[in-house]
């Protein structure tokens, strides 16, 4: 098993920059398949289905890498890792708490974001909620 070391905050948000141009990729291919199947983009309930399925699709990504594993893709090139607090692999539970409580904070002024800076130990809001931990892995400290 690798080692954990506490990641910096530059190392986290340049793995978040990556990640959101894949996401941004993830998101076109399911909004593509959700056009196709509701041609209908004039109808009243259609831009509210439409960003709850954006949310949901996103929410499978995430939690999906997150409890196989605990990497996204620009996660295991930025040899991040998030665990539980205790050090093990996240339950599905906490995964949605972590991605839930990380849509909120982003949407509000991306606050969970800043709290970083405030935090004791460096965590993210919805990481200090979830009862997670963002970790570098890797045989030494850099």
């Amino acid at each position: 098993m690798m080692k954990a070391f506490a990641p910096g905050l530059w190392r986290r948000l340049l793995s978040m920059i990556y990640e959101f141009l894949i996401l941004v990729a993830v998101l076109f291919i399911a909004s593509f398949v959700f056009h196709l199947v509701f041609r209908d983009t004039g109808s009243l309930f259609f831009r509210p289905a439409f960003q709850l399925y954006l949310l949901v699709v996103a929410g499978i990504y995430f939690t999906w890498f997150w409890t196989h594993g605990g990497q996204t893709l620009p996660m295991q090139t930025w040899k991040l890792r998030v665990i539980r607090a205790d050090g093990g692999q996240l339950f599905l539970k906490q995964a949605l708490a972590r991605y839930l409580f990380a849509v909120i904070g982003f949407f509000f002024f991306g606050c969970g974001i800043l709290w970083a800076l405030f935090d004791r130990d460096g965590l993210f809001l919805h990481d200090r909620l979830a009862g997670t931990r963002i970790v570098r892995i890797g045989n030494e400290a850099k």
